[in-house]
């Protein structure tokens, strides 16, 4: 670039994604003079969804803002809880957040997943066509234009990424209301409505079950139970929520 120098701080949550230089801030920045702030933002590898106030010399400003000479600019972090106006809360996990997914599941969060790899293009599409939260850990696909909203996985670390859409969307909680399989709504089942579905051991030792109006998968407290229960109480202990009593499988 050959322009205007601008002055530019990144706060320390967004620190990961600029080079070791820019983390001390403010540092100088040659821009072209006709990119607009959104531009040098990403330029700098940030994700516009990870951006949250951007403020040149003290007063906010939007990501069309074109920067010019000697201005200092602050690049702020979102605010968190984030708002996500416009559409239900509701999420979409990209092929990498398995674990993730089945864990907003079970508690009750609206979680759509896909197991395989359908490519950048076609998740931001259905981000776009259902109004969900693209969730990933690639930051070039939460650059993608037709994307509707996303969010960047800070963590690698399952328990971590979930604390971290926690805290950053607050979710209204119901945990073992969703089929952790494929998404759908559960249902209260009878031993006798879902007895085809069952080996004769589980027929034996359960009697309260639930299915998925969806896929038709029947849960009851297997042996994973505890397990479960323990991601469920740690969630709504820190996070709140109202929980249905409900019985979930192994």
């Amino acid at each position: 670039m050959n322009g205007p120098e601008i002055h530019l701080s990144v706060a320390p949550e967004l620190h990961l994604f600029v080079a070791a230089a820019r983390r001390g801030g403010p540092t100088p920045l040659t821009t072209d003079g006709a990119s607009t702030l959104g531009h040098v933002v990403e330029s700098l590898g940030i994700p516009l969804t990870e951006a949250g106030r951007l403020l040149v010399d003290g007063r906010e400003v939007p990501v069309s803002h074109v920067p010019g000479a000697g201005e200092r600019v602050e690049v702020h972090a979102v605010r968190r809880p984030q708002e996500v106006p416009g559409a239900p809360l509701r999420f979409l996990l990209d092929v990498h957040l398995g674990t993730l997914a089945r864990r907003l599941r079970l508690l009750g969060v609206d979680a759509a997943y896909f197991s395989e790899d359908v490519g950048d293009p076609a998740l931001a599409a259905y981000s776009a066509r259902d109004r969900r939260v693209l969730l990933s850990r690639d930051r070039g696909l939460l650059r993608r234009r037709e994307l509707w909203a996303g969010a960047y996985v800070y963590s690698d670390r399952p328990k971590e990424q979930l604390d971290d859409v926690l805290t950053r969307f607050a979710p209204a909680l119901a945990p073992w209301t969703r089929c952790v399989a494929c998404n759908g709504d559960l249902a209260d089942a009878t031993k006798e409505s879902v007895r085809g579905f069952l080996e004769d051991g589980t027929e034996r030792s359960y009697d309260v079950f639930a299915q998925c109006t969806a896929c038709e998968r029947v849960y009851w407290n297997g042996a994973h139970h505890s397990s479960l229960q323990t991601i469920v109480d740690d969630a709504l202990r820190t996070y709140g929520g109202g929980a249905r009593p409900q019985q979930q499988a192994s």
